[in-house]
């Protein structure tokens, strides 16, 4: 079993930057492939905000698009989201996901979602 517990959300003003960390962690040995966060906004639906491939190659929403910088550590099974110029309708429940294979099957995990509100 493999879990992802993110962190580093908060409250921030417009403008303003945050920036959250997705752990992996496991009982065994796995392997992460691609990676991502979504977020989820109060009566709206879950929405992709950005993916990365285990090889690096980056994917993001239209709407983060030159705000946000998604990165990972391979070798300490991390990945990260740099928010930059941060909006009020950036405010979403934020989750950590990955497509990961461990002992002999691929699986989509889930965070538990980290909360992120931009308000002045």
């Amino acid at each position: 079993q493999v879990q992802l517990v993110e962190s580093g959300g908060g409250l921030v003003q417009p403008g303003g930057s945050l920036r959250l960390s997705c752990a992996a962690s496991g009982r065994s040995i796995f392997i992460a492939n691609t990676m991502g966060w979504y977020r989820q906004a109060p009566g709206k639906e879950r929405e992709l905000v950005a993916t990365i491939a285990r090889d690096g190659s980056r994917n993001y929403a239209d709407s983060v698009k030159g705000r946000f910088t998604i990165s990972r550590d391979n070798a300490k099974n991390m990945m990260y989201l740099q928010m930059n110029s941060l909006k009020p309708e950036d405010t979403a429940v934020y989750y950590c996901t990955g497509r990961i294979l461990s002992g002999a099957s691929t699986s989509d995990y889930w965070g538990q979602g980290t909360q992120v509100t931009v308000s002045s």
